[in-house]
């Protein structure tokens, strides 16, 4: 089947965040930072604020932090990414998986959806996380943001649908920040915000969610709701 005829149907694409959505990395991430703030002697950023940047592209997420005129932005961007570089490394180095992740990826594969990843990280830190949980083959589109503009821009959502042939109408976001709704807004795709990430449940709904899901497994049913019931395309 070929777009344009009558029969066909484009394929349907399910979007994830990764930090907050499928993995718990907020420690690290934090982590990181202090230790790239700590080597220019800048204050210690406080949990919550780095926890509410989280999604964000590194730099637009170090700029925010920084009083303004205190560092070299790029300086502690570099800081942060040879800290976590190093964090990765540690035997004791932790990013769990939400509980249910894998069963819910089953399901939806099953189903005949396909499956991306739309991220703040970079390629390198998002490789590596997939390949410790084993699901570096999950995905069929992987979109950084060192490939792609940042959240909220739609760009990661628009490259995610060509590279697979989908449309704003085949494709869900799900993610646990407004920077997720906002650029899945502005790509005018569906989406579904989680209650266990870095943003409150009702940001989320006001971003623009369509729903807000409490437990992974409540995901499957919920999206063959909002995508409907037909197959992808062949």
């Amino acid at each position: 089947m070929i777009p344009g005829d009558e029969t066909y149907k484009p394929p349907r694409l399910v979007l994830f965040d990764c930090d907050g959505t499928l993995v718990d990395s907020q420690h690290h991430i934090i982590a990181a930072m202090r230790q790239a703030f700590a080597a220019f002697a800048l204050p210690e950023p406080h949990a919550d604020d780095v926890r509410r940047l989280v999604g964000l592209p590194l730099d637009v997420s170090v700029r925010k932090l920084l009083e303004a005129g205190a560092a070299n932005a790029d300086a502690v961007v570099a800081a942060y990414r040879e800290a976590a570089f190093a964090m990765r490394h540690q035997p004791d180095h932790q990013e769990p998986l939400f509980p249910g992740l894998r069963e819910v990826l089953d399901i939806l594969e099953a189903d005949g959806f396909l499956l991306g990843i739309a991220t703040g990280k970079a390629r390198r830190g998002l490789d590596a996380t997939l390949q410790m949980h084993g699901l570096a083959e999950r995905f069929i589109t992987l979109q950084t943001a060192d490939i792609a503009r940042g959240k909220p821009d739609p760009d990661m959502v628009l490259r995610a649908m060509r590279e697979t042939g989908a449309t704003p109408a085949s494709t869900l976001v799900v993610g646990d920040t407004t920077f997720d709704i906002m650029m899945a807004r502005n790509a005018g795709t569906r989406s579904v915000g989680v209650a266990w990430g870095y943003h409150d449940p009702d940001e989320l709904l006001q971003a623009g969610a369509h729903a807000v899901i409490r437990r992974f497994a409540d995901l499957p049913q919920l999206v063959r709701q909002i995508m409907g019931g037909q197959s992808c395309a062949m």
